[in-house]
């Protein structure tokens, strides 16, 4: 059981919390340390993690009371009954990523992501699976893949996305015109009711309600009150729910209705967004994996043409009829993940695309529907407008951009964001086109323009105005805006509800959308279930008002405080603009072979996400959590498992870059707080490293003699279970030489301090490739004029990582004029160490912005990047002999990774005759430089490399060889598997001469 507990201070209004500040719990280290005594799970009632849960991927900000993460569903009761006797709201919350503001409130948080995710049985039989709420979907979709199932409701925050957070929104997915909305796909639900006691809500015979059913007496009760209402209300029900599939608006009192012989009462629950029961176990509906898909993408000119053809196209049979429009393509195409899938399948300019899938186990069909698509856009006036997609990789990646479509939407900067608050309205197809075009011209009077896509296949299409929060006058747009939309909607009898929910944004329009008795029943469901209001109030009934900006994320006065930053954020418009990229959208949370975010996969906390940092950091800067809060403790604290993978700067689609965050604020830090003696060590090893390798024996005696390990971590923090680099007499030091032939192509070979001081043989490998290609490689001496003398080049990434970046930028100095005059002669720029050489193409633009610096950027390249350009080019063509080990496990270095260069490496290996090269597919190796020599960290260092990388080298043959370019990873392998890595120079220069196997 963890507390985290402080005092708290309330900065919120709103009615959603009036329970909770007549109780003047917020922060309340009593209640902390009363839930702390009841439960195993943890809780969390400090300043910072109340404002890590404050948000959303709304635009809402309330702070909680404190937050719980329960072990169990006995946690889940006990909190349940200590919230009662305290008068507490309570909130369930999965993986927080709700657009309408469900997910927040000045209640009791219980995150259930951490620890109640877990398949609770599962029949392949009857293909049905009963699961714990905080369960992800792609998480429960990989365990149902051997069995040939799935479940269908796909939305495309799969990632992150709960089973209990859909449930609580009735969530739809792309391919919800198949397969339905979350109410089609839930069979039951165990829940608890507000005050403790359990229930099942499934489906039953009415008389069964009645007569034969073994629960509580209030439950029998609750249920046939429940169903008197819908009787009761039938008519009103037919008269005003719209007769679409894409209704999640208000509570499902249509499943209560007579003409359900055997009413399903779980039915109530899904899409009732916490405010009715603790859903704690959910019976899900499985369906098998189609084995088949093709996927046609639809180009059209118009926008308006584009929103006509889909009435058309569903008549072909597909499962999912998706849009993407202009501005989401061009959006895409800017950032490094999409760029390369957006410019395979979208041909020219068009103004919008429609993604059209065909699903099935008879792949000749499949083929056949899709031809008829194409007959079917040549009728339309658009022969030619489709682009098939048949591989299954090619499709997937498509699918994955979509997926991303609001990440991608949000990735622009500035003060202007597509806002969330009318996405969801629905209108039958017919009409789509008409009301689109309207929809446009509101925008046009209110001077703004639409972001639009979605799903097509059933009129849901998420629009989003482009408005600034901030701003009062943008505030009032989004209100006229949604008045206006709403009754668009409601002319073409259609949901102002569609798939996300209703939350903050859209629940006071309920009256207008469903008349005044609706309303009445809907409190009247809220009172039954929950009569002291306390379960998610503010949601659904009774809620404030959508632009209560005292309710928002930027509230009225919202000011960032000025800071002197060390690095250039001009790009963002300053510091607080780069933080306020983050949307909260949470795909950070995500669990598959990508990198981001390797200290969150281990610990499953929000403080150690990338989310969850960046709502530190702007709570912080806009003086939320106090003075001083940017360079405190609990500041470095959540940063301090960030391991700078950068693999938030690719695979975050707003580009979070947190590593490069994370330098600014331990650079503030260092201004009042300072070093370690460790630290210091670790960042001046470039200056010192020339000079200690002459004590390199004295020096490795740390690991030799017995004791000397463990009083290292007593006075240094270095851990005694890790070995550290070994001190080389033989470093690299030929700085100022030239080799290979005269009249050869020019290179620069730039020497990093890690590869001269500790693997020396990886350059001499290098040297010997590269000559053997028949190029001239300069190894350079810094000139007279640089300052520092004639001590080696440094990138100055060891400085960076402690925050001295004036220290980093004088290294960074002498490196630019050192290679300035090669840069001015194109002469590529080649670096081993991955870290070391993009920080070359990244850092260093931030630290001396200027063209220089955006030069050498240019001209850098990584060892494989430069051999794989040339042998494209045909420049290069090395007499490569077969290996002694044909397969060549490889392992990706996460700045490889974050720049997107796995490929040149893979290609490179697999010129070498007979290579069988194949990728670990691991995020972080867990080393970090640093990171993994800590004493606090070891544990989280090692738990990094378990999760995937070890556990595959260890199955690794004794005649495959493992290839990291990374001088931390190949220490991870060491350690934690006993296997050496090499670096791909080695790899090559070995391929050279096959009787030295390890080359030079």
């Amino acid at each position: 059981m963890t507390i985290r507990s402080t005092a708290g201070r309330s900065d919120t209004e709103g009615a959603a919390g009036k329970s909770a500040r007549q109780a003047g719990a917020k922060g309340d280290p009593r209640i902390a340390a009363r839930i702390g005594r009841a439960i195993e799970g943890e809780v969390h009632f400090d300043a910072f993690s109340r404002g890590r849960y404050s948000t959303d991927a709304s635009v809402y900000q309330i702070e909680p009371v404190g937050v719980v993460v329960p072990k169990t569903i006995a946690d889940v009761a006990a909190v349940i009954e200590i919230a009662r006797e305290e008068g507490l709201p309570l909130l369930p919350r999965g993986g927080g990523s709700s657009q309408c503001g469900q997910t927040v409130g000045e209640a009791l948080v219980l995150d259930v992501s951490k620890y109640l995710n877990n398949v609770i049985d599962f029949d392949p039989g009857s293909a049905t699976a009963r699961v714990q709420p905080g369960i992800v979907l792609d998480s429960l979709n990989a365990f149902l893949k051997p069995e040939g199932l799935f479940f269908p409701v796909d939305v495309s925050t799969s990632s992150r996305a709960t089973i209990g957070g859909m449930s609580g929104n009735n969530s739809c997915g792309s391919r919800s015109l198949r397969y339905g909305t979350m109410r089609d796909n839930v069979a039951a639900i165990d829940a608890i009711l507000a005050d403790g006691t359990p229930a099942r809500f499934e489906e039953v015979g009415r008389d069964q309600i009645k007569y034969g059913r073994n629960e509580p007496s209030q439950v029998r009760e609750l249920i046939i009150r429940l169903l008197s209402l819908g009787d009761r209300e039938a008519a009103e029900i037919d008269a005003r729910f719209p007769k679409l599939m894409r209704r999640v608006g208000g509570y499902n009192i249509d499943a209560l209705t007579p003409e359900h012989a055997r009413p399903n009462l779980a039915h109530l629950l899904v899409g009732s967004e916490g405010t009715l029961a603790f859903s704690s176990a959910i019976d899900v509906k499985l369906a098998r994996l189609p084995t088949k898909k093709v996927l046609g993408v639809c180009h059209f000119p118009s926008f308006y043409q584009a929103m006509s053809a889909p009435q058309h196209i569903v008549k072909l049979g597909p499962s999912a009829v998706e849009l993407v429009d202009r501005t989401m393509i061009e959006l895409g195409r800017e950032i490094p993940l999409f760029r390369p899938v957006v410019d395979r399948f979208v041909r020219g300019r068009p103004e919008a695309i429609l993604l059209v899938e065909f699903a099935g186990d008879d792949h000749e069909e499949n083929l056949r529907r899709l031809a008829a698509l194409g007959e079917l856009m040549g009728d339309l006036g658009f022969r030619g407008g489709v682009v098939e997609a048949l591989e299954p990789e090619f499709q997937q990646s498509i699918w994955e951009v979509r997926k991303q479509g609001l990440n991608i939407m949000m990735s622009m900067k500035g003060d202007g964001k597509p806002v969330s608050f009318i996405e969801d309205c629905a209108v039958a197809l017919e009409d789509l086109a008409d009301y689109t075009a309207r929809l446009d011209e509101v925008f046009a009077q209110h001077g703004t323009k639409g972001t639009w896509y979605a799903h097509a296949s059933v009129g849901c299409l998420h629009v989003r105005p482009v408005l600034n929060m901030k701003s009062e006058i943008e505030v009032g747009k989004m209100r006229a805006i949604a008045e206006e939309a709403f009754a668009l909607v409601r002319e073409y009898k259609g949901s102002h509800s569609g798939e996300h929910g209703d939350g903050l944004v859209r629940s006071e329009f309920h009256q207008p959308m469903f008349g005044a008795r609706m309303v009445e029943s809907f409190k009247e469901v809220k009172n039954l279930f929950d009569p002291d209001g306390r379960m998610n109030p503010g949601k659904i009934v009774d809620p404030p008002k959508m632009d209560d900006r005292s309710l928002f994320r930027y509230k009225p006065g919202y000011k960032t405080e000025p800071l002197e930053t060390a690095l250039d954020w001009s790009g963002w418009g300053g510091f607080a603009g780069a933080v306020e990229m983050c949307n909260n959208n949470g795909a950070c949370r995500k669990l598959d072979a990508g990198v981001m975010c390797p200290s969150y996969r281990v610990t499953r906390d929000e403080q150690h996400l990338t989310r969850g940092r960046a709502n530190s950091l702007r709570l912080a800067i806009s003086g939320q959590l106090g003075t001083g809060a940017l360079t405190s403790d609990a500041m470095r604290e959540a940063l301090d498992l960030c391991v700078s993978c950068k693999g938030c700067k690719r695979e975050c689609p707003t580009g979070v870059d947190m590593a490069r965050m994370k330098i600014e604020v331990q650079y503030q830090r260092s201004k009042t707080h300072r070093l370690s003696l460790r630290d210091r060590l670790v960042a001046y090893l470039p200056r010192y490293a020339p000079w200690a390798r002459h004590f390199g024996p004295f020096l490795n005696l740390r690991d030799r003699l017995p004791g000397l390990a463990a009083l290292s971590e007593r006075l240094l923090g270095l851990s005694a279970h890790r070995r550290l680099p070994k001190w080389r007499r033989d470093s690299f030091n030929q700085d100022g030489e030239t080799f290979g032939p005269d009249g050869g192509r020019e290179v620069v070979l730039f020497a990093d301090t890690f590869n001269r001081a500790f693997e020396p043989e990886n350059l001499k490998a290098a040297l010997r490739v590269l000559t053997a290609g028949g190029y001239r490689v300069h190894l350079l001496r810094p000139a007279d004029a640089v300052e520092g003398g004639k001590r080696p080049l440094c990138c100055g990434r060891t400085f960076l990582a402690a925050g001295l970046v004036d220290e980093a930028r004088t290294e960074a100095r002498r490196l630019v004029a050192t290679f300035k005059p090669y840069v001015d002669r194109d002469v590529p720029i080649i670096g081993l160490e991955p870290s070391c050489l993009f920080t070359l193409r990244d850092e260093l633009q931030a630290m001396l912005p200027g063209d220089d610096s955006r030069k050498l950027g240019e001209q850098a390249l990584l060892f494989e990047e430069f051999l794989d350009r040339e042998m494209d080019a045909g420049h290069l063509k090395l007499p490569l002999h077969a290996l002694p080990a044909q397969r060549l496990w490889l392992h990706g270095h996460c700045h490889q990774k974050a720049f997107n260069v796995m490929g040149p490496v893979q290609r490179v290996l697999g010129r070498i005759p007979g290579s069988d090269v194949r990728l670990i597919p691991s995020s972080c190796c867990g080393m970090a430089g640093a990171f993994g020599y800590q004493a606090e960290t070891y544990a989280i260092s090692m738990a990094m490399a378990e999760s995937a990388l070890l556990p595959k080298v260890r199955q690794a043959g004794d005649d495959e060889w493992i290839v990291a370019d990374g001088t931390s990873c190949r220490h991870q392998i060491a350690d934690g598997a006993g296997r050496a890595a090499l670096h791909v120079a080695r790899v090559l220069a070995a391929a050279l001469d096959k009787d030295q196997p390890g080359g030079a």
